[in-house]
């Protein structure tokens, strides 16, 4: 390879992706995934002493003329010193050569969207054709996102807004409200209230010991839960995944040993169903929803397939210059 790799800031990838563009090609890496298709390894780390954690996340896939290593970064501290608690970058090689084709320096923007596009993939499949109401627990870009990602595939009229900083939970009602002024944004006061007659719940914490009790979920409704990503985090309890009629998970693999599952295998609950890759319920392996009463729940740690998806989206829009016809939305929506 001639001359050093490009690299592409925060700002200039935020303007040419958002997690609509993503829909498709996650849709695909999943599918790809849950048949056994190229590789995805994961490594999760905190360093000592910090309130945070580093994901490394790596992918190839048949058909695919690059490779990705991403690393990503979530830390308390860096909230605290005025930015978003979220950082990283993709490197991104050519499959052939193994060059460096590309530095994405994301600032977390790519993890965020792609997350935000498996989520609505989750809604579409497993959610009832007429979920009106939904609660999210959280307050940040993941809250916000998965927002947005579940009301664009469902006739969502309602929402409810928990977070523990009532602060975060005003501009989390304010950019809800600001971007999709026809929802009605409201602030709750607690965790039930917000499951409260909710068709679609999102958690989107980082709490560490789970916030939602089984008897809070309503007959008919759909769960997607991206909060819990490691293994100290937990926001369902055991009990909750007990109660679910259908469990789906991103990755058996990682969803056995990160989250809200392997709470639940610690303390030796046994699941059954035994839980179904999401991948494999857009391959059409498996049923999705089946009947209007069941209570669903999908489970997402992601993915490096989800990454590489991104990334190659991602790649073609900055060199070729095609900018999206919308604004895409990210962590800028609640500095504003």
């Amino acid at each position: 390879m001639n001359g050093a790799a490009p690299h592409f800031g925060a700002e200039a990838i935020r303007a040419v992706v958002g997690f609509e563009d993503l829909i498709e090609p996650v849709s695909a890496a999943f599918a790809d995934f849950s048949r056994g298709l190229g590789d995805s390894p994961v490594s999760v780390f905190a360093p000592a002493g910090a309130d945070g954690d580093v994901h490394v996340k790596s992918a190839w896939l048949p058909g695919y003329p690059i490779f990705t290593v991403k690393v990503a970064t979530w830390f308390a501290e860096r909230a605290r010193r005025g930015g978003s608690a979220g950082a990283g970058m993709v490197a991104v090689f050519d499959a052939e050569t193994g060059d460096l084709r590309a530095l994405l320096h994301d600032d977390h923007h790519l993890s965020d969207v792609r997350t935000a596009a498996a989520g609505a993939l989750a809604t579409r499949i497993l959610a009832r054709p007429d979920a009106a109401t939904l609660g999210v627990l959280g307050t940040g870009v993941q809250a916000y996102l998965q927002v947005l990602a579940a009301a664009a595939e469902r006739p969502i009229r309602t929402v409810r807004v928990w977070g523990r900083s009532h602060a975060a939970v005003e501009r989390l009602t304010a950019a809800l409200r600001a971007r999709r002024p026809d929802l009605r944004v409201d602030p709750v006061g607690t965790v039930r209230t917000a499951c409260a007659g909710a068709d679609v719940l999102i958690t989107a914490t980082a709490s560490r010991e789970p916030l939602v009790e089984a008897a809070w979920l309503n007959s008919g409704t759909h769960v997607t839960a991206v909060g819990a990503d490691d293994p100290g985090k937990a926001e369902l309890s055991p009990a909750c995944l007990l109660r679910a009629d259908r469990i789906v998970v991103d990755s058996r693999a990682l969803s056995a040993v990160h989250g809200d599952l392997a709470l639940a295998r610690a303390e030796r609950v046994e699941l059954d169903p035994v839980p179904t890759e999401l991948g494999e319920l857009l391959a059409g392996s498996a049923p999705a929803r089946t009947r209007p009463e069941e209570i669903t729940i999908c489970k997402l740690i992601g993915l490096g397939v989800q990454d590489l998806a991104a990334a190659a989206v991602t790649l073609e829009r900055l060199t070729s210059g095609r900018i999206p016809a919308h604004r895409p939305a990210s962590v800028e929506d609640l500095r504003r």
